[in-house]
């Protein structure tokens, strides 16, 4: 088994490690690549066995699996790039939400998956979405779920939902990390208490939050309850929380379908351009 990454920023990275984290993958099995190469050379100073390809032909030439990790607006002309050299027992898998299955097998005639990450996967943690065409073998489905397992959770998921779901899974982490912050700024504005503390103190909540879910102690509701005594002060907390960010989360999905519906366009846009 050999995997090949095009795309070594953020998601490249946090794949890179699951992958080689979980021992899922040897070093000298993981190919990589990128539109600046040097990137793709500073994580091999990380793990200095994995084999740099400064040209994409190259690493799909030494693959069986090819994960394209680039933006969504490189994708389009990369598809057409590489199909020559893609052949029909390969698995390509897109890490992108805006792109469809559909859309990618109108370029390439290769087996397709996608597959959207969280960074919570490069802790060996965390739900990875996965979407399958219908055109895939049922082995090499099966085998590439089992494999995702190494490293998180997976979810197959309908193409209706994929934003929701990404939302959740893969922006997740970082609109509640923001919240956090928010938190921890009105206290130390509000209180004597330094924003270094209170940064420690939030960290700390949220190690125990997660292992309290993890563990199988609480559900949401559970905890909720047990820490909400009625005519508390944990109660008259979460009455503002209700009263004050009752329309946040919606007005986030809200802004974060229209972003994708544009990648979506833009998406389409290509494609047309490219028949």
């Amino acid at each position: 088994m050999k995997w090949g990454i095009i795309g070594t920023g953020n998601m490249g990275q946090v794949l890179t490690h699951a992958f080689i984290q979980s021992q899922l993958l040897n070093q000298n099995d993981l190919y990589v690549t990128n539109r600046t190469i040097d990137k793709a050379y500073l994580l091999k100073e990380t793990y200095p066995n994995i084999h740099v390809e400064e040209n994409v032909s190259d690493l799909i030439a030494a693959v069986d699996t090819i994960f394209i990790c680039a933006k969504p607006g490189q994708i389009i002309p990369l598809l057409h790039e590489i199909k020559n050299s893609l052949s029909e027992v390969q698995l390509l898998v897109s890490i992108t939400s805006a792109l469809s299955i559909a859309d990618i097998e109108s370029i390439v005639d290769c087996q397709v998956a996608r597959m959207i990450p969280s960074i919570t996967n490069q802790s060996l943690a965390g739900v990875t979405l996965l979407t399958f065409s219908s055109k895939i073998n049922l082995p090499r489905k099966e085998s590439f779920i089992k494999k995702v397992k190494s490293f998180s959770e997976p979810v197959e998921i309908e193409e209706n939902i994929v934003r929701i779901a990404s939302d959740i899974v893969s922006c997740g982490p970082a609109f509640f990390a923001h919240l956090a912050q928010q938190f921890i700024h009105a206290a130390s504005n509000s209180t004597d208490i330094s924003n270094e503390k209170a940064t420690i103190l939030m960290e700390k909540m949220f190690e125990g939050f997660g292992t309290l879910l993890a563990d199988n102690h609480f559900s949401l509701e559970e905890l909720i309850d047990k820490v909400c005594v009625t005519g508390g002060i944990t109660g008259v907390g979460i009455a503002s929380l209700e009263e004050h960010g009752k329309d946040l989360f919606p007005y986030l999905i809200k802004e974060t379908h229209h972003k994708f519906y544009e990648e979506k366009q833009h998406i389409r846009e290509e494609l047309s351009r490219n028949i």
